[in-house]
């Protein structure tokens, strides 16, 4: 999916005896990361659905359904938490996200500065 270099990815349940590029059995999502933020779309109760009948996530989709919460939904589910308090749960998580993501954010540009620094003294150093 998508443009020349500008790839969109489709998230999907598909059987393990499949090509990777091959037959899927549904289309549980979409994931655009060009944009900012990220723009990240999925059918949560197909999602919840196939996670319940075995369905085994790829780390690269985990971390995308960890993003948005839908493992921790999961989890909870699992493990016979009442409704409400999942609710109360996913709300205080939806609360959170800003902070986390400015966070995230704030950690990158750290980076850049250190990596900036670091290649400034070497540049010094061997003059």
């Amino acid at each position: 999916m998508g443009k020349k270099h500008i790839p969109l990815y489709k998230i999907v349940a598909a059987d393990s005896r499949s090509p990777r590029d091959g037959r899927f059995i549904e289309s549980v999502g979409h994931y655009n990361p060009h944009t900012d933020p990220m723009l990240i779309t999925f059918k949560e109760d197909r999602v919840l659905y196939w996670l319940n009948n075995g369905a085994q996530p790829t780390e690269t989709v985990k971390s995308l359904l960890r993003k948005e919460g839908v493992m921790m939904k999961y989890r909870l589910s699992k493990s016979k938490v009442s409704a409400e308090k999942i609710e109360e749960k996913m709300n205080q998580f939806i609360a959170d996200k800003p902070a986390k993501v400015a966070r995230a954010k704030a950690r990158k540009v750290r980076q850049k500065e250190t990596k900036a620094k670091k290649a400034e003294a070497k540049t010094e150093e061997t003059k």
